[in-house]
Protein backbone atom coordinates (compact mmCIF):
# COMPACT_ATOMS: atom_id res chain seq x y z
CA UNK A 1 0.00 0.00 0.00
CA UNK A 2 2.88 2.61 1.20
CA UNK A 3 4.54 2.09 -2.23
CA UNK A 4 1.63 2.21 -4.49
CA UNK A 5 0.65 5.67 -2.18
CA UNK A 6 3.47 7.09 -3.69
CA UNK A 7 3.14 6.43 -7.75
CA UNK A 8 0.79 9.15 -9.35
CA UNK A 9 -1.47 8.77 -12.41
CA UNK A 10 0.63 10.31 -14.37
CA UNK A 11 3.88 8.60 -13.67
CA UNK A 12 1.77 5.11 -14.15
CA UNK A 13 0.37 6.87 -18.01
CA UNK A 14 -2.80 7.22 -16.93
CA UNK A 15 -4.90 9.37 -19.61
CA UNK A 16 -6.37 11.56 -16.79
CA UNK A 17 -2.86 11.79 -14.50
CA UNK A 18 -2.44 14.96 -15.26
CA UNK A 19 -5.67 15.99 -14.18
CA UNK A 20 -5.96 13.95 -10.94
CA UNK A 21 -5.22 15.61 -8.00
CA UNK A 22 -5.69 12.49 -5.44
CA UNK A 23 -2.09 11.17 -5.00
CA UNK A 24 -1.50 7.65 -5.49
CA UNK A 25 -2.77 4.85 -7.26
CA UNK A 26 -6.02 3.00 -6.89
CA UNK A 27 -6.06 -0.49 -6.10
CA UNK A 28 -8.15 -0.79 -8.72
CA UNK A 29 -5.78 1.19 -11.63
CA UNK A 30 -2.84 -0.82 -10.44
CA UNK A 31 -4.97 -3.89 -10.91
CA UNK A 32 -5.64 -3.28 -14.56
CA UNK A 33 -1.91 -1.62 -15.30
CA UNK A 34 -0.74 -5.08 -14.02
CA UNK A 35 -3.33 -7.29 -15.88
CA UNK A 36 -5.18 -9.11 -12.91
CA UNK A 37 -8.38 -9.16 -11.48
CA UNK A 38 -8.73 -6.24 -8.79
CA UNK A 39 -10.67 -8.51 -6.18
CA UNK A 40 -7.27 -10.11 -6.39
CA UNK A 41 -5.27 -7.53 -6.50
CA UNK A 42 -6.70 -6.38 -2.92
CA UNK A 43 -6.56 -9.84 -1.65
CA UNK A 44 -2.65 -9.62 -2.48
CA UNK A 45 -2.40 -6.14 -0.63
CA UNK A 46 -4.33 -7.61 2.24
CA UNK A 47 -1.71 -10.80 2.48
CA UNK A 48 -4.00 -13.67 1.90
CA UNK A 49 -3.18 -16.87 1.31
CA UNK A 50 -3.46 -17.13 -2.64
CA UNK A 51 -1.71 -18.45 -5.09
CA UNK A 52 1.01 -16.09 -7.02
CA UNK A 53 3.35 -16.35 -10.02
CA UNK A 54 6.86 -14.56 -10.77
CA UNK A 55 5.10 -13.33 -13.72
CA UNK A 56 2.62 -11.18 -12.09
CA UNK A 57 4.60 -9.74 -9.35
CA UNK A 58 6.92 -8.42 -12.06
CA UNK A 59 3.58 -6.69 -13.53
CA UNK A 60 2.78 -5.48 -10.18
CA UNK A 61 6.11 -4.22 -9.49
CA UNK A 62 6.91 -2.48 -12.67
CA UNK A 63 3.56 -0.74 -11.94
CA UNK A 64 4.42 0.24 -8.71
CA UNK A 65 7.66 1.18 -9.70
CA UNK A 66 9.31 -1.15 -7.37
CA UNK A 67 13.50 -0.88 -7.13
CA UNK A 68 15.22 -4.68 -7.65
CA UNK A 69 15.66 -4.35 -3.59
CA UNK A 70 11.86 -4.00 -3.03
CA UNK A 71 10.51 -6.68 -6.27
CA UNK A 72 12.98 -8.86 -4.35
CA UNK A 73 11.47 -7.98 -1.04
CA UNK A 74 7.76 -8.75 -2.51
CA UNK A 75 8.88 -11.88 -3.62
CA UNK A 76 9.86 -12.98 -0.17
CA UNK A 77 6.37 -11.50 1.13
CA UNK A 78 4.50 -13.26 -1.06
CA UNK A 79 6.22 -16.85 -0.17
CA UNK A 80 8.32 -17.05 -3.39
CA UNK A 81 12.52 -17.36 -4.10
CA UNK A 82 13.73 -13.64 -4.57
CA UNK A 83 14.94 -13.96 -8.32
CA UNK A 84 18.68 -12.91 -8.31
CA UNK A 85 19.98 -9.70 -8.72
CA UNK A 86 20.50 -7.70 -11.91
CA UNK A 87 23.87 -6.91 -12.47
CA UNK A 88 22.59 -2.75 -13.50
CA UNK A 89 19.12 -2.55 -11.58
CA UNK A 90 20.25 0.35 -9.72
CA UNK A 91 22.29 3.03 -11.79
CA UNK A 92 23.63 4.83 -8.81
CA UNK A 93 25.38 1.72 -7.83
CA UNK A 94 27.34 1.17 -11.34
CA UNK A 95 30.61 -0.97 -11.54
CA UNK A 96 32.89 2.04 -11.59
CA UNK A 97 30.92 3.94 -8.29
CA UNK A 98 31.90 0.38 -6.45
CA UNK A 99 35.06 -0.67 -7.64
CA UNK A 100 36.71 2.83 -6.19
CA UNK A 101 35.53 1.34 -3.12
CA UNK A 102 36.35 -2.16 -3.35
CA UNK A 103 39.56 -1.54 -4.81
CA UNK A 104 40.71 0.94 -1.56
CA UNK A 105 39.55 -2.03 0.60
CA UNK A 106 42.08 -4.58 -1.29
CA UNK A 107 44.81 -2.15 -1.30
CA UNK A 108 44.21 -2.12 2.47
CA UNK A 109 44.25 -5.72 2.48
CA UNK A 110 48.34 -4.84 1.90
CA UNK A 111 51.08 -6.61 2.76
CA UNK A 112 48.20 -9.99 1.90
CA UNK A 113 47.21 -10.81 -1.96
CA UNK A 114 43.49 -10.23 -2.62
CA UNK A 115 41.19 -9.77 -6.17
CA UNK A 116 38.10 -8.77 -7.40
CA UNK A 117 36.13 -11.24 -9.57
CA UNK A 118 33.35 -10.79 -11.58
CA UNK A 119 30.52 -13.86 -12.02
CA UNK A 120 32.58 -15.68 -14.91
CA UNK A 121 35.79 -15.18 -12.58
CA UNK A 122 37.47 -12.44 -14.59
CA UNK A 123 39.99 -10.52 -12.66
CA UNK A 124 38.31 -6.86 -12.46
CA UNK A 125 40.84 -5.51 -9.87
CA UNK A 126 43.77 -6.38 -7.23
CA UNK A 127 46.66 -5.76 -5.16
CA UNK A 128 50.11 -5.15 -5.70
CA UNK A 129 50.64 -8.11 -3.89
CA UNK A 130 48.04 -10.68 -5.79
CA UNK A 131 50.37 -9.17 -8.57
CA UNK A 132 53.65 -10.25 -7.04
CA UNK A 133 52.60 -13.31 -5.37
CA UNK A 134 50.24 -14.64 -8.17
CA UNK A 135 50.93 -12.95 -10.76
CA UNK A 136 47.90 -10.89 -11.79
CA UNK A 137 48.32 -8.22 -14.27
CA UNK A 138 51.29 -10.23 -15.57
CA UNK A 139 51.92 -9.78 -19.66
CA UNK A 140 50.47 -12.85 -21.58
CA UNK A 141 48.64 -14.17 -18.88
CA UNK A 142 44.66 -14.33 -19.24
CA UNK A 143 42.36 -11.92 -16.67
CA UNK A 144 39.92 -15.47 -16.22
CA UNK A 145 40.88 -17.15 -12.79
CA UNK A 146 40.06 -20.26 -14.05
CA UNK A 147 41.69 -20.14 -17.75
CA UNK A 148 45.17 -18.31 -16.05
CA UNK A 149 44.37 -21.56 -13.42
CA UNK A 150 44.48 -24.54 -16.29
CA UNK A 151 46.66 -22.75 -18.71
CA UNK A 152 49.16 -19.96 -17.00
CA UNK A 153 52.62 -22.33 -16.41
CA UNK A 154 54.13 -20.13 -14.61
CA UNK A 155 51.77 -19.79 -11.95
CA UNK A 156 51.06 -23.90 -12.12
CA UNK A 157 55.39 -24.22 -11.31
CA UNK A 158 54.64 -22.37 -8.53
CA UNK A 159 51.56 -23.65 -7.01
CA UNK A 160 52.82 -26.60 -5.52
CA UNK A 161 48.62 -27.30 -3.84
CA UNK A 162 47.77 -27.05 -7.85
CA UNK A 163 47.16 -31.01 -8.22
CA UNK A 164 44.87 -31.05 -4.72
CA UNK A 165 42.86 -28.42 -6.25
CA UNK A 166 42.18 -28.27 -9.49
CA UNK A 167 39.13 -30.63 -8.93
CA UNK A 168 38.44 -28.39 -6.49
CA UNK A 169 38.46 -25.17 -8.61
CA UNK A 170 36.34 -26.75 -11.27
CA UNK A 171 34.04 -28.19 -8.59
CA UNK A 172 33.51 -24.38 -7.47
CA UNK A 173 33.18 -22.64 -10.98
CA UNK A 174 30.48 -25.35 -11.94
CA UNK A 175 28.18 -24.39 -8.54
CA UNK A 176 28.82 -20.72 -9.99
CA UNK A 177 27.43 -21.21 -13.04
CA UNK A 178 24.44 -23.49 -11.18
CA UNK A 179 23.24 -20.35 -10.16
CA UNK A 180 22.90 -18.28 -13.39
CA UNK A 181 20.89 -20.80 -15.62
CA UNK A 182 21.49 -20.26 -19.15
CA UNK A 183 24.34 -17.62 -18.98
CA UNK A 184 25.81 -17.80 -22.32
CA UNK A 185 28.94 -16.31 -20.56
CA UNK A 186 29.96 -19.03 -18.06
CA UNK A 187 29.53 -21.42 -21.22
CA UNK A 188 32.04 -19.43 -23.11
CA UNK A 189 34.64 -19.66 -20.13
CA UNK A 190 34.14 -23.39 -20.29
CA UNK A 191 34.29 -24.26 -23.61
CA UNK A 192 37.74 -21.77 -24.11
CA UNK A 193 39.06 -23.38 -21.25
CA UNK A 194 38.18 -26.91 -22.61
CA UNK A 195 40.08 -26.30 -25.70
CA UNK A 196 43.02 -24.84 -24.30
CA UNK A 197 43.51 -27.61 -21.32
CA UNK A 198 42.22 -31.51 -21.58
CA UNK A 199 43.19 -31.55 -17.81
CA UNK A 200 40.06 -29.32 -16.93
CA UNK A 201 37.74 -30.98 -19.75
CA UNK A 202 38.48 -34.18 -17.58
CA UNK A 203 37.27 -32.58 -14.63
CA UNK A 204 34.45 -31.04 -15.87
CA UNK A 205 33.05 -33.78 -17.39
CA UNK A 206 33.08 -35.26 -13.70
CA UNK A 207 30.23 -33.18 -13.40
CA UNK A 208 31.40 -32.01 -9.36
CA UNK A 209 29.61 -29.34 -7.44
CA UNK A 210 31.05 -27.35 -4.42
CA UNK A 211 29.88 -24.15 -3.07
CA UNK A 212 32.95 -20.99 -3.25
CA UNK A 213 34.35 -20.74 0.26
CA UNK A 214 37.66 -21.55 1.24
CA UNK A 215 40.81 -23.14 -0.11
CA UNK A 216 44.38 -24.26 1.01
CA UNK A 217 46.91 -22.63 -1.24
CA UNK A 218 50.89 -23.19 -1.47
CA UNK A 219 53.07 -21.09 -3.57
CA UNK A 220 56.85 -21.66 -3.91
CA UNK A 221 57.44 -18.06 -5.03
CA UNK A 222 61.27 -17.19 -5.83
CA UNK A 223 62.81 -14.54 -3.37
CA UNK A 224 60.90 -15.83 -0.31
CA UNK A 225 59.88 -19.57 -0.77
CA UNK A 226 56.72 -21.09 0.52
CA UNK A 227 53.80 -19.18 1.25
CA UNK A 228 50.89 -20.77 2.75
CA UNK A 229 47.26 -19.03 2.38
CA UNK A 230 43.81 -19.74 3.36
CA UNK A 231 42.17 -18.09 0.23
CA UNK A 232 38.04 -17.10 1.19
CA UNK A 233 35.59 -15.90 -1.20
CA UNK A 234 33.37 -12.88 -0.03
CA UNK A 235 30.02 -11.96 -1.53
CA UNK A 236 29.56 -8.06 -1.86
CA UNK A 237 25.68 -7.49 -1.03
CA UNK A 238 25.23 -4.65 -3.19
CA UNK A 239 26.85 -6.42 -6.33
CA UNK A 240 26.23 -9.68 -5.59
CA UNK A 241 27.48 -10.34 -8.97
CA UNK A 242 31.29 -9.91 -7.19
CA UNK A 243 33.37 -11.58 -5.28
CA UNK A 244 35.94 -10.41 -3.32
CA UNK A 245 38.85 -13.21 -3.08
CA UNK A 246 41.07 -13.01 0.56
CA UNK A 247 44.19 -14.54 0.92
CA UNK A 248 45.12 -15.08 4.42
CA UNK A 249 48.77 -16.31 5.75
CA UNK A 250 47.95 -19.55 7.50
CA UNK A 251 48.43 -20.06 10.75
CA UNK A 252 51.98 -20.80 13.13
CA UNK A 253 53.68 -20.10 9.44
CA UNK A 254 55.88 -17.35 8.60
CA UNK A 255 53.83 -16.12 5.37
CA UNK A 256 52.89 -13.12 6.56
CA UNK A 257 56.36 -11.85 7.64
CA UNK A 258 57.95 -12.99 4.20
CA UNK A 259 54.55 -10.72 2.58
CA UNK A 260 55.44 -8.24 4.85
CA UNK A 261 59.59 -8.19 3.32
CA UNK A 262 58.42 -9.06 -0.25
CA UNK A 263 55.62 -6.18 -0.28
CA UNK A 264 59.10 -3.75 1.15
CA UNK A 265 61.04 -1.20 -0.56
CA UNK A 266 63.81 -3.92 -0.72
CA UNK A 267 61.68 -7.11 -1.54
CA UNK A 268 60.19 -4.49 -4.31
CA UNK A 269 63.68 -3.67 -6.10
CA UNK A 270 64.23 -7.67 -5.76
CA UNK A 271 60.94 -8.87 -6.95
CA UNK A 272 59.69 -6.70 -9.76
CA UNK A 273 58.08 -8.91 -12.16
CA UNK A 274 59.10 -11.92 -9.89
CA UNK A 275 56.07 -14.15 -11.03
CA UNK A 276 57.74 -13.73 -14.77
CA UNK A 277 60.89 -15.11 -13.87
Amino acid sequence: MSRRARVTPAEAGLPDGGRRRTPGLRREEVAVLAGVGASWYQWLEQGRDITVSPQVLDSVARVLRLSGAERRHLYVLAGLNPPLRQDAEDPGLGLTDVCAGLQRLIDAWMPFPAHIMDPYWNTIAYNESAHLVLGHGRPGTSLNCLIAFFTDPVYRARAASWEANAPLVVAQFRAACSARPGDEGFETVVRETASLSAEFAGLWARGDVQDGGQLHKEMDHPLVGALLFETTQLRIPVRPDLNIVLHNPRPETDTAAKLEWLTSPEGRRGGMYSVAG
